[in-house]
């Protein structure tokens, strides 16, 4: 049999040297947030042919001519996407004239500008849709495993499910940390969807090995508690990976053939969910082993 708890402390290291990284580059630079949380405009320009580099170059240009300031830019086939400061319906009608004059199959095809007063209520109710989906959960599982047999407690079930899913969100955000620092990849009103899809899976896995680790307390009543977690987790083992490997290969294809518009979404889904299976497994339910472990020291002290 695979004792996967007796190696817990190498589980947790795996995730210190993947939670570490994300977490320094977060601190040093942030995350590069899209206008949809600072403010700003975003234009769209189509043209006929395939863009090369020297005409988006040229594109950007002629707003810089208009004392307009690029964030990004970036190309998609046949389209230019430019992210800059805040820009009104006059500076707009300005750009597409010059636009039209230099180009003649060029034609904006989107335009659209959100306030700083909106990306701050944006970045704010992101934040507390997380804090409230966190809480909601840890009580829902205290309440639902409330008659769990000892020596295992309901609000330990809760909480390491929490500190799983806490995981699971750095994960994701420390890695985008570093994508938009070295690649300018953009956090966007997507990204906040998929972090709370990505808590949803990871607490929805989570349940499913503790749900087992109930039943099999009430069935193996008398075996130690390690020993009946580990062989909960080899029980829901299955399941839990073809579950997620279903899932990523459907993500995988959005991937492929999604577009552009949504890559970056299913990219934090896919490493949201992989991390979500792994932590499931390897974090969450040896917690409860270590806290138990713990929690027998302090008795016999």
């Amino acid at each position: 049999m695979i004792d996967i708890i007796s190696k817990k402390n190498w589980y947790f290291a795996i995730s210190l040297l993947v939670v570490i990284p994300g977490l320094i580059a977060l601190m040093l630079y942030g995350l590069n947030l899209s206008i949809d949380f600072i403010g700003g405009s975003r234009l769209t320009v189509l043209f006929s042919q395939k863009v090369e580099k020297k005409t988006s170059e040229e594109v950007k240009d002629i707003l810089v001519k208009n004392n307009i300031k690029i964030s990004t830019t970036e190309i998609s086939d046949k389209s230019v996407l430019i992210r800059t400061s805040p820009m009104d319906q006059k500076q707009n009608a300005n750009f597409v004239t010059e636009l039209s004059k230099k180009f003649k199959d060029a034609k904006e095809t989107q335009f659209e500008t959100i306030g700083p007063a909106i990306g701050e209520e944006t970045t704010a109710n992101a934040i507390k849709a997380v804090i409230f989906a966190s809480i909601l959960i840890i009580l829902y599982i205290t309440w639902s495993f409330r008659s769990v047999p000892k020596p295992a407690s309901s609000l330990r079930f809760g909480v390491c499910a929490i500190i799983a899913l806490i995981h699971d969100i750095l994960v994701v955000v420390g890695i985008f940390a570093i994508l938009g620092r070295f690649f300018s990849v953009e956090v966007d009103s997507l990204f906040v969807t998929a972090l709370l899809t990505v808590i949803g899976f990871s607490v929805h896995d989570t349940i499913v090995v503790f749900d087992r680790i109930r039943e099999n307390l009430k069935r193996m009543a008398g075996v130690p508690f390690s020993q009946i977690v580990n062989e909960s987790i080899l029980q829901t083992l299955d399941r839990s990976l073809n579950t997620s490997l279903t899932v990523i290969l459907v993500l995988f294809a959005l991937l492929l053939f999604g577009g552009e518009t949504i890559r970056w979404f299913v990219v934090a889904l896919l490493i949201g969910i992989i991390s979500g299976t792994y932590s499931s497994i390897f974090n969450a339910s040896p917690l409860l082993v270590l806290w138990h472990e713990l929690a027998e020291k302090r008795k016999k002290k």
